[in-house]
């Protein structure tokens, strides 16, 4: 049964409106973590500890009555930590699969970067297959599955870059940022009997979920909206500031959340504005600057900026794309 689209934007509205009894001031931010979701994409959360990351992904994992699971990675850990293991059972003289913490419909990877290239390379198969193979059989993930990692870009020390196919993985990075003034007297207000999040509820159900999933994919796009997506992520690996651009996973990221913030947006068709909104939160992390342009303190966001300003913006009226069927 399909979804209407202002069924959808009902649906995400409420999950948003939920999410910000908890997380104070963070609008935008919010509204890209839904975007994600309904893309059944990862997203990496990209800031300095204490402004709500944990919180956040516990409170998304609420909101929709779903299983949550948080993985605090250290240079220790192994695969298994993650995947889980097979332990021979005696009385059964059977081996049976014990499941890691990646079983969950929410995943909070917290401080990925502080575990070795071995422990993250693991979950390459589940964000990409959405399952694990353990002694050589494969267990499927739970649907949905979303995983929300963090990393502290202020410390260095004792941590591993993720490498570009790992980056590559994730659909969105975000960066939360400290509250302003207004808000985190909000915050204190909030906080001061007990934590939002403990009386937080479930605003909508894992099936629910799954049909505004598939009714995204309803939303048209036009073919020069694709044209334009195609030519923005092509120019990232044409700029003579950036040593590796983004590879069509970019495009296909950029076209599947237009379509998801088009119908969160009530709308049955995508604006290239919604294009240029999304370039930042899914190039940049894609890409890797030369280094003569980070002599220059040239940033991933500031290139993508700069590609949005010469790119042509597709003409016409989008008020009258064709209407769906």
């Amino acid at each position: 049964m399909e979804i209407a689209i202002p069924e959808i934007q009902s649906y995400t509205d409420r999950i948003i409106k939920n999410l910000e009894k908890v997380i104070v001031g963070k609008q935008s931010a919010l509204e890209m973590v839904v975007v994600g979701l309904l893309c059944q994409g990862h997203i990496l959360i990209d800031d300095v500890p204490g402004v709500g990351k944990t919180i956040l992904a516990r409170s998304l994992a609420k909101s929709l009555g779903c299983s949550f699971s948080r993985i605090q990675f250290t240079p220790d850990m192994l695969p298994s930590d993650i995947m889980g293991v097979s332990i021979f059972n005696q009385v059964s003289r059977e081996f049976e699969f014990r499941a890691g913490p990646v079983m969950a419909n929410i995943v909070l990877a917290d401080e990925i970067n502080r575990a070795t290239p071995k422990t993250q390379s693991a979950l390459l198969e589940a964000m990409e297959e959405r399952q694990v193979t353990v002694d050589g059989v494969s267990h499927p993930l739970p649907d949905p599955f979303m995983i929300l990692a963090t990393q502290n870009p202020i410390e260095y020390e004792g941590t591993f870059p993720l490498p570009e196919a790992q980056l590559d993985r994730f659909l969105l990075r975000l960066r939360l940022g400290y509250p302003n003034l207004r808000d985190e007297i909000r915050v204190l207000e909030l906080q001061q009997l007990r934590h939002p999040i403990q009386t937080l509820e479930a605003v909508t159900t894992i099936d629910e979920m799954r049909r505004m999933q598939e009714g995204i994919k309803q939303v048209y796009v036009a073919d020069a909206i694709k044209r334009y997506i195609v030519e923005l992520t092509r120019s990232t690996r044409e700029s003579a500031d950036v040593y590796l651009g983004s590879s069509p996973r970019g495009s296909l990221g950029l076209f599947r959340a237009g379509q998801a913030l088009a119908a969160i947006r009530g709308r049955e068709y995508i604006l290239p504005d919604d294009i240029k909104y999304l370039a930042p939160f899914i190039l940049s992390h894609r890409m890797v600057i030369q280094a003569a342009a980070r002599m220059k303190n040239l940033s991933a966001d500031q290139v993508v900026t700069e590609l949005l300003n010469t790119i042509a913006v597709p003409g016409g009226s989008f008020e009258d794309a064709a209407p769906l069927q």
